[in-house]
């Protein structure tokens, strides 16, 4: 099975001859055995290459190398610097995270080597806690022709935070810099490791993703087997670039069609076909998305610092948005299951950061400061297989909370969680996509689910949050939505037989439910016949200082057929119930803003959906402890390769 190369370049000075006695020379010694010969170098495993530009032209090179002063070519494996500039990679992909190197793992030295011509200075630079920089070790350059430079640093002062990287100065010459490799001394034997890609009929999304796989050989030389399981009704396999990129994989690529059990169970398959070798065996397996942009230096970063872990640790990569490429989602975050509350950010985390902006101390907006998550989404994660072993396979949720329950269970188990900055992909900001979808559905109903397992389930807190949802969905006149949380508690009332399927049938039947609901289709806005002064945009007022109050008064209001505004055009950001709750019609912008909603006062609806409401949180405080201690019992079936093996029909002989 391939997997990452161990080096063992031991490189010269850059000249050629010795380095001239000086402060910043870089150390290059060599070590005898006794009988006077050079003793073979140590293998060395590359834990981050130096890049000065992304994988596409949609991704700014800021990201990887700023020009603070002065010209500069950056190209991906390569800068060349003219007279008078100063580059620096203290940037998201271009420093080395160092605190989390010596907080989780054996690494305690850090080499850096590169190929330079010219002349100018070469700096490898630290910074603590609190980003105040020192330099680490440098080299000055010399009217050098195509000579090799290493620098070397210490992990050993960065316990609370810190990080590495370079910086790149000329005065009066030019000088270019090629193939920066971070390296580490290599463990005794390197974990093999898979990457599984679950797709569903996002077929060239997915083509690119494995594009950009195999365009980088070194990066894929990381990673041995790439699963792809594909549950779409449009397969990649219809595609004539499939077999392109098949054969440029050859037998390392695994496609597999299996019927549509989101992304747990493609994910899990791939996951069920990695662990499936003896259990003395260790092995990781990365988890990949099949719609992002590919950082594929993503699979060098996870891959080495999993190898150096002091004990099996999921390591997830980051998300960075893809609308916004320059704008990191979070840096490590929580949940609060009995809530159903996710993406918290820990204390100290980044969230929705802008990476090129400077923080209130005109300082560069790094995650300097260690902070320790709790999980990490499965955009790109890595999960030891030893970890599986132990705690079991992911819930068959279909999607959402998947990925938090399967963390939290590890992180039960004493299996920590590890979100490595500077190791990220581009993902579809979340904060675009409009929740009155049918999926919100998965992500009521397994929330319940995740606080049944991993919470004291205080039917309270729960009933309190169930309410102040259903309140809020009602009076914002989204009776579909107030629908679907309804079926969510209903289906979650219904014990652990709702998972007998996969959660297939629930898919199939949230849509329908959803359906009889006009407000939840979204429409283009030129296709609605209003005359333009009733779509005037209304926005909203501040947030009530006494919410109950508010509520109650808005409720009066729409049940007596009072109403501020009979319509209006309301901007996605404006659309809270309280401001909303005061038309008969509100034509709201989704949130994507490719179209509108139209959402209309329907007093039947309102009363129907409002008594079977209150019927509803009454039986579930009264059945709610026993339906999780239920949840509780049934959970290591549910999560067993033999209940895995029942879903993918893999249990039974082949016809």
């Amino acid at each position: 099975m391939p997997g990452p190369s161990a080096t063992t370049e031991t490189p010269a000075s850059a000249n050629g001859d010795a380095p001239e006695a000086s402060s910043i020379a870089p150390r290059t010694a060599t070590v005898s055995e006794p009988n006077g010969s050079p003793a073979p170098a140590a293998p060395r495993l590359v834990v981050q290459r130096g890049l000065f530009s992304g994988p596409s032209a949609l991704v700014p090179e800021d990201l990887y190398a700023e020009v603070a002063r002065g010209v500069a070519r950056r190209e991906r494996h390569r800068l060349e610097l003219a007279p008078g500039s100063h580059v620096g990679t203290n940037t998201y992909f271009g420093r080395v995270h160092a605190t989390y190197w010596q907080r989780w793992t054996t690494v305690t030295e850090i080499e850096v080597t590169l190929r330079v011509s010219g002349s100018g200075r070469i700096r490898l630079m630290a910074s603590d806690t609190n980003k105040v920089w020192r330099i680490v070790d440098a080299y000055e350059a010399r009217d050098v022709e195509a000579g090799s430079v290493k620098l070397t640093a210490k992990i050993d002062r960065f316990v609370d935070g810190g990080g590495l990287w370079l910086e790149f100065t000329t005065e009066t010459a030019e000088m270019e810099v090629q193939d920066v490799r971070w390296t580490v001394a290599a463990p005794a034997a390197v974990r093999p490791t898979s990457v599984v890609i679950c797709t569903y009929n996002r077929a060239d999304d997915c083509l690119n993703t494995l594009e950009a796989m195999v365009d980088d050989p070194e990066a894929l030389d990381a990673v041995g087997p790439v699963y792809v399981v594909d549950q779409g009704s449009d397969p990649l396999e219809s595609r004539p670039r499939f077999a392109d990129l098949a054969g440029r994989f050859g037998d390392r690529l695994r496609y597999i069609r299996q019927p549509n059990l989101g992304g747990a169970g493609g994910f899990t398959r791939g996951l069920f076909e990695a662990t499936s070798a003896d259990a003395d065996e260790h092995s990781d397996v990365v988890f990949m998305d099949d719609d992002v942009l590919l950082e594929p230096e993503i699979l060098i970063r996870l891959t080495s610092f999993a190898n150096h872990t002091t004990h099996p640790t999921i390591v997830g990569g980051q998300m960075l948005n893809l609308l916004h490429p320059a704008h990191l989602h979070i840096s490590a975050e929580k949940a609060d299951p009995e809530r159903l509350l996710v993406g918290m950010p820990v204390p100290g985390a980044l969230r929705e950061a802008y990476l090129l902006g400077l923080d209130e101390r005109q300082l560069p907006t790094v995650q300097d400061r260690r902070v320790d998550t709790e999980y990490n989404g499965w955009w790109s994660c890595l999960i030891p297989a030893e970890i599986v072993r132990a705690v079991g396979y992911p819930l068959p949720l279909f999607f959402q909370w998947d990925d938090i329950e399967f963390g939290y269970r590890a992180r039960a188990h004493g299996f920590p969680t590890v979100a490595l900055p500077g190791a990220g992909v581009w993902h579809a900001d979340f904060g675009w996509k409009d929740w009155d979808e049918w999926h919100r559905y998965f992500n009521l109903r397994n929330g319940l689910i995740t606080a049944a397992l991993h919470t004291g389930f205080s039917v309270k807190v729960i009933a309190k949050r169930l309410s102040h949802l259903f309140g809020q969905y009602i009076m914002g006149m989204q009776y579909g939505l107030a629908a679907t949380l309804l079926q969510a508690v209903e289906d979650f009332l219904d014990g652990p037989r709702i998972l007998d399927d996969g959660s297939a049938a629930a898919a199939t039947e949230i849509r329908r439910i959803r359906a009889a609901y006009p407000e939840t289709v979204t429409r283009p806005l030129n296709e609605q016949p209003d005359d333009f002064r009733d779509l005037e945009v209304v926005r909203a007022a501040p947030p009530p200082s006494r919410e109950g109050l508010t509520w109650l008064k808005r409720a009066a209001f729409q049940l007596t057929g009072r109403a501020a505004h009979r319509t209006g055009l309301v901007p996605a950001g404006d659309a809270h119930w309280w401001h909303v709750s005061t038309f008969e019609r509100a034509v709201v912008t989704d949130m994507a803003e490719t179209g509108v909603r139209i959402r209309t006062r329907d007093k039947a609806r309102m009363r129907e959906l409002t008594v079977r409401g209150v019927k509803l949180l009454r039986r579930f405080v009264a059945e709610g402890p026993g339906v999780a201690e239920q949840f509780r019992a049934a959970r290591p079936v549910i999560t067993s390769r033999e209940n895995w093996a029942r879903l993918y029909g893999l249990d039974r002989p082949a016809e």
